[in-house]
């Protein structure tokens, strides 16, 4: 049983594999990661299955409330319109996302100086630009340089095809004068990192088999056990321990069984996401913080961000195959991603195309939204939808709240008896208005592609994949939990890299910001271990 060790890193997701990858590389260090969920064999994955739509409803749900896994933890998100979605496991959500990975823009990290409203990171692009560039190393990226919306990238893998669907979709942009370009996934479109190229099987969102996703199951960790990390799984933190020295001394953690063991570290990282790590900080009180470890401000779980969600649908009049190919990585719009005074909402949104839907979503979705009937006339009308379908999503900056939060349920625990959480958000003014105007161009962009429009609605429920902003970063301790590496202002070895630390949300996905944040983080911590618990 080890008992102490150097750094303990908590979580296994996007940030914690970077981290036990980048800190591992000093191999003289003793590091142990801690995953509350198992480790998936790829065999297992439903994608192996012809009745994988049915397991991606159930065991493979991107919803705990579904799953209701042993390592998943109650959520109420009954006071949100957009519900919570999480992994537990080996690789964390990365198991179950779209790998859709753009950066986030330079803009994104001074809204208050370009645009008034929220506050400016205490970073900029330019810092973080290097570590962007290490981490698409590490995780393989696919798209196409040159992207009149970015600062250059350095290189790419060859983009993931567009198909018909994303042709038709280019055209239409291209007839309104719009911005388009091919997404940046995760995705290996070409071999990289010993692991072959995507063959478009299309149900990425409940695992690659093929192992052409790179999630960090496949991307980080084996690097970093290589590199002698330890990962523990199915153990599960349920608190982070202080010393009399006011610094944290390791973490109380129960294994499988449900024993319950404490592991001293000199350095602690949490990558839990940003409703998981505020979830272990508010569980872990003590003398010095009765309201949860570095909650000295009462910041901790407060500034949710979720990226509210419209949608919009359209059918052709041909069979477009559109269901082949990885479902949210196709091209994206950032047309409107900027702020525009002649609009009534400031910052913006990305416009992503999503490919058509498989065969039982396409049934089932289309009989609750009225277009698909059960009967003599299904399998026609099913035929005129299937495969002829495109979608867009259109993926909002949601500006920070402080009324927007996670509390500790303290009525509802997990397997371990660590108490659930509950969700506190709502939509703001801001955010309706950007939903509204990305409905409205989303049309235009279907209608000139040629298809007709059948649904548009927002938000979207089911989409709380990206939480954010929930233990913030900053300089001035009074308004913010950690500094711009991490590093929490009130207990100075305990270091956030998820995020969770984000100050803004941007208006892309936030895999690959947080990772590169992650990576920053630790190459500060490479440079002053000694110096923080000396």
């Amino acid at each position: 049983m080890i008992r102490e060790v150097d750094v303990i890193v908590i979580g296994s997701g996007a940030s914690g594999a970077a981290a036990a990858w980048s800190l591992s590389r000093n191999n003289s260090w003793r590091i142990v990661c801690i995953e509350q969920g198992k480790q998936a064999n790829p065999s297992d994955y439903p994608s192996t299955r012809m009745d994988w739509e049915l397991d991606r409803l159930d065991t493979f749900s991107s919803n705990p409330s579904v799953r209701k896994s042993t390592s998943d933890y109650p959520i109420d998100d009954s006071n949100s319109p957009i519900s919570i979605a999480n992994f537990n496991g080996y690789g964390g959500s990365t198991i179950l996302y779209s790998a859709h990975f753009p950066r986030f823009h330079p803009s994104d990290f001074r809204t208050r100086s370009l645009d008034g409203v929220a506050e400016d990171w205490p970073l900029t692009y330019s810092e973080l630009e290097p570590f962007f560039s290490e981490n698409e190393k590490m995780m393989g990226v696919a798209g196409l340089v040159g992207d009149p919306a970015y600062p250059d990238y350095s290189s790419l893998l060859p983009p993931v095809p567009l198909g018909s669907i994303g042709r038709a979709l280019a055209h239409g942009f291209n007839s309104l004068g719009w911005h388009w370009w091919p997404s940046y996934a995760a995705i290996n479109t070409d071999k990289h990192g010993n692991r072959g190229a995507c063959i478009n099987l299309g149900p990425c969102n409940t695992g690659c088999a093929q192992g052409a996703k790179s999630s960090v199951d496949v991307t980080y960790l084996p690097a970093a056990r290589l590199q002698g990390v330890n990962i523990l799984t199915e153990c599960r933190v349920l608190e982070i321990i202080l010393n009399p020295k006011g610094l944290a001394e390791g973490v109380l953690y129960a294994d499988a069984s449900g024993s319950q063991h404490l592991l001293r570290a000199r350095v602690v990282i949490v990558a839990c996401s940003g409703i998981g790590t505020p979830r272990l900080l508010l569980n872990s009180k003590s003398t010095a913080f009765p309201d949860g470890l570095i909650n000295d401000t009462g910041l901790v779980g407060r500034n949710l961000m979720l990226h509210p969600l419209a949608y919009v649908e359209g059918v052709f009049d041909v069979d477009m195959r559109s269901s082949i190919g990885p479902h949210g990585c196709c091209i994206l719009s950032q047309q409107f991603y900027e702020t525009d005074i002649s609009r009534d909402f400031q910052r913006g949104y990305t416009m992503q195309v999503l490919r058509g839907a498989p065969p039982l979503e396409t049934a089932i979705t289309g009989y609750f939204m009225r277009h698909i009937p059960i009967g003599p006339d299904h399998h026609k009308i099913f035929t005129s939808v299937f495969n002829r379908t495109a979608g867009i999503a259109v993926i909002s900056e949601d500006l920070p709240e402080l009324h927007n939060r996670i509390e500790l349920d303290l009525e509802h625990s997990d397997s371990s008896g660590m108490p659930g959480v509950k969700v506190y958000y709502a939509l703001g003014e801001n955010t309706k208005k950007m939903l509204k105007h990305g409905i409205d161009m989303s049309k235009r962009v279907l209608e000139a592609s040629g298809a007709k429009v059948i649904s548009a609605f927002a938000p979207v429920k089911h989409t709380g994949w990206h939480l954010m902003g929930t233990v913030r970063m900053g300089d001035d301790p009074k308004v913010s939990v950690v500094n711009k590496y991490g590093q929490a202002h009130a207990v100075k070895n305990i270091f956030v890299v998820d995020s969770s630390i984000f100050v803004t949300s941007g208006a892309v996905n936030p895999v690959a910001t947080a990772q590169a944040l992650t990576l920053h983080a630790c190459e500060y911590l490479n440079k002053n271990l000694e110096s923080l618990v000396g």
